[in-house]
């Protein structure tokens, strides 16, 4: 059943995905981020971490896209025109994509193999569980300033976009 319900959620996920990037209005493309960030709160949830799950829809499909959209609603932004890109792009573009995904699945295959290394020396990893009480005393002692400054930095985020959106002629 897991395995069926994870199909299904990475399929929304990888469709929200590619709907992001064919939509040429910006509140649909918002909207199909939210189904992307929805869908993997239910893979996380699927995989066991129910605090990630939770986080991602409060914080990411719940207050960033909320902000996203009301960022984009109030520039008014029109539809993108399509354009057929560059040659230059292209003719990099492809090789960068080939380098890039042979260097993840070589990074991926040489952590594999250390992993084998490690369980066939009698070496296993912890399963140390870390609960939300400590990650929340973590986030809110430890990490308090990065986590305040982030907030503002989101903040002047929205004020300069609405800086930016204001008509010349009005005050």
């Amino acid at each position: 059943m897991h395995l069926i319900l994870f199909l299904i959620f990475a399929g929304f996920c990888l469709a929200g995905a590619v709907n992001l990037l064919l939509q040429t209005h910006p509140i649909n493309s918002a909207l199909s981020l939210i189904v992307v960030m929805s869908s993997l709160a239910v893979l996380y949830l699927l995989l066991g971490a129910e605090f990630l799950a939770i986080a991602q829809i409060i914080v990411y499909a719940g207050a960033v896209m909320v902000l996203f959209t009301f960022v984009v609603m109030l520039l008014n932004v029109g539809e993108e025109e399509k354009t057929h890109g560059s040659k230059v792009a292209k003719i990099v573009g492809f090789p960068a994509i080939f380098v890039f995904f042979s260097v993840i699945t070589t990074v991926l295959l040489e952590a594999q193999r250390r992993l084998d290394m490690l369980k066939m020396g009698g070496i296993q990893l912890s399963d140390a569980m870390t609960t939300i009480r400590e990650l929340s005393q973590v986030l809110f002692t430890d990490m308090l300033l990065p986590f305040e400054l982030t907030s503002v930095l989101i903040l002047i985020a929205i004020l300069g976009a609405v800086a930016l959106a204001r008509k010349e002629g009005h005050s």
